[in-house]
């Protein structure tokens, strides 16, 4: 358990780094924040005890919450240990915390069974955002409407998502990875 000398000097430390970062002077911030220059000073040296009656202005005025001034850094916040999930010809991996903004997924695609058509277009979807893909190792073909775009390893596409699409294995397996909003988490991951 952490000690609360250092989680104080963590949040200080965190208060002083985003206002340089910001590129907010101790003045600036005290007009944004309405308290005195020295207060500020005082907070971010631990010549002052913090109190929420200055780290709730503070916060705001550097547009960060109360949770992240506070949270205590361990290896969880930053080693990702992906699970595999499939669902038929594809195998996805999670390469990023289930709540961030956006979303990385690694995807392994096997190709359509010998019996499809290599020219028959799957099930498309469509959702509000933006996605994008690199394409780690074979061929992938995507979908966009009635386009048909062949993707190699090492190459890497991006497209609006209001477009009906898929993407399906061209010659063999090919893997991805993937990079998207939380739109297109639920319409690819969660199939």
């Amino acid at each position: 358990m952490h000690e609360v000398a250092d989680i104080e000097a963590l949040a200080r430390s965190r208060l002083r780094s985003m206002r340089t970062t910001l590129g907010y002077s101790l003045d600036e911030l005290a007009e944004r924040t309405h308290l005195s220059p020295s207060t500020i000073s005082r907070v971010e040296t631990g010549r002052r005890t913090l109190s929420l009656d200055v780290l709730v202005p503070l916060a705001n005025a550097l547009q960060m919450s109360l949770d992240v001034l506070f949270e205590v850094p361990t290896d969880d916040d930053v080693v990702i240990r992906p699970v595999a999930h499939s669902s038929g010809t594809r195998t996805t991996w999670p390469l990023s915390r289930p709540d961030g903004r956006t979303v990385a997924v690694k995807m392994r695609l096997e190709p359509p069974e010998p019996s499809e058509p290599p020219d028959a277009a799957p099930g498309q979807r469509m959702h509000p955002g933006h996605d994008w893909f690199l394409v780690l190792e074979g061929r992938v073909r995507l979908w966009l409407g009635e386009r048909r775009i062949d993707v190699g390893t090492g190459e890497a596409a991006e497209f609006a998502t209001m477009v009906p699409h898929s993407i399906t294995a061209l010659d063999g397996p090919a893997e991805l990875i993937m990079v998207f909003d939380r739109d297109g988490q639920r319409a690819h991951v969660h199939q």
